[in-house]
């Protein structure tokens, strides 16, 4: 196979299972690849962190022009995602079956390999290249979280892991918080002594009323995911478990919601007698890119260099590039061409495809320059 050839290389890659926490063969897939090309490969040890049964990848080729170029996608799909069977059809890649395509994330790990391949051959200048392909990143991020910090030591980052067609730079994403609230009342007989006994229920329901949830700007949003309790009609139920978030691209501003959505739960349970325990988690901090940045004008000229119109995006999703930024490191994420993502009508067009491949390698040019 041609090492430049991202159609071949993601046709490859789907066909490998690859469920979160079950990211070995893609994992020894691609360090092979990376081998060919002349990348030292190591796994760190996420695996013991994580408990997939792999750690991430990360392989690192030298350049010559004094700067340093991560590129990074993850290695997970969602599930049902075994058996992939790939069809193309009309330009456009999609699934045979009932799995989802895995072009989340595969498109993107095929554009970093088909890219890295052609700046190889063609002998050009280059910056050094640093691959990071992560586990687990479909339930929390969590290969990302567990990468050494010093895998990020670098110039600049692009995450390819985006929904859309390529072109677009997601420049800005959000801070978010989960919560996972234990209403605590007492149990008594409802059809008897209702009096003696304290409604878990009706807590959570007067907390979640007192929330202000949806969209509550163009930065922000809140949402209550799941509430479970209870056992029978008869009984006044004493646990409730209640799940939430709120994210938003303005730190200040998240913070004030999770506060709010803290204080309403703790009010409810104390206007009802009752207790609550609330866990909150933040799952990853902001990021936030303008257009006149070093980083945006590269990659947005790298746009028109591949024959692409740039597009800057923010968005209401999380990404390994919240992780890798926090560390310092500027970090834009890249849409990828995949579309209808966790879910059986997940696709990817050929054209797009190979259009995010000359990007990277536009990216790769600029970098050397």
């Amino acid at each position: 196979m041609d090492r430049g050839d991202p159609l071949g290389l993601f046709l490859d890659l789907v066909r490998i299972d690859s469920p979160t926490g079950e990211e070995a063969d893609v994992a020894a897939f691609c360090a092979e690849r990376l081998s060919e090309l002349g990348f030292s490969v190591r796994f760190d040890d996420s695996a013991a962190k994580t408990g997939s049964n792999t750690g991430n990848v990360i392989a690192e080729l030298p350049g010559n022009s004094g700067r340093t170029l991560i590129l990074s996608a993850h290695m997970d799909c969602v599930e049902p995602c075994r058996g992939v069977e790939p069809v193309v059809e009309d330009g456009v890649v999609s699934s045979a079956g009932e799995t989802v395509l895995g072009g989340d994330d595969k498109v993107g790990i095929a554009a970093i390999l088909a890219a890295a391949g052609a700046a190889i051959a063609d002998g050009s200048e280059r910056p050094t290249l640093r691959v990071i392909l992560s586990v687990q990143e479909e339930i929390g991020l969590h290969g990302a979280k567990a990468l050494d910090p010093t895998a990020l030591d670098g110039d600049l980052c692009l995450v390819l892991d985006a929904e859309g067609p390529p072109g677009a730079i997601i420049v800005a994403a959000p801070t978010h918080y989960t919560f996972v609230a234990a209403f605590e009342g007492r149990a008594a007989h409802a059809g008897v002594v209702p009096e003696h006994g304290i409604n878990a229920i009706s807590m959570a329901s007067r907390a979640i009323s007192d929330m202000e949830l949806g969209r509550l700007d163009d930065a922000t949003t809140a949402n209550v995911g799941s509430i479970e309790g209870g056992s029978a009609t008869n009984v006044v139920p004493p646990l409730v478990t209640l799940t939430g978030e709120c994210r938003s691209l303005d730190r200040q501003r998240v913070e004030q919601v999770r506060q709010a959505m803290d204080d309403a739960m703790r009010s409810a349970a104390d206007a009802h007698g009752g207790r609550v325990r609330i866990d909150w988690t933040l799952e990853y901090v902001s990021f936030a890119l303008a257009a006149d940045d070093p980083a945006v004008q590269l990659i947005s000229a790298a746009c028109s260099d591949a024959g692409l119109e740039p597009l800057l995006k923010r968005t209401g999703g999380g990404s390994d590039a919240n992780v890798f930024a926090a560390h310092g490191v500027p970090t834009l994420a890249l849409s990828c061409g995949m579309m209808g993502v966790h879910s059986s009508e997940e696709c990817v067009a050929t054209a797009d495809l190979e259009a995010l491949t000359r990007l990277v390698r536009a990216v790769i040019a600029r970098m050397a320059a």
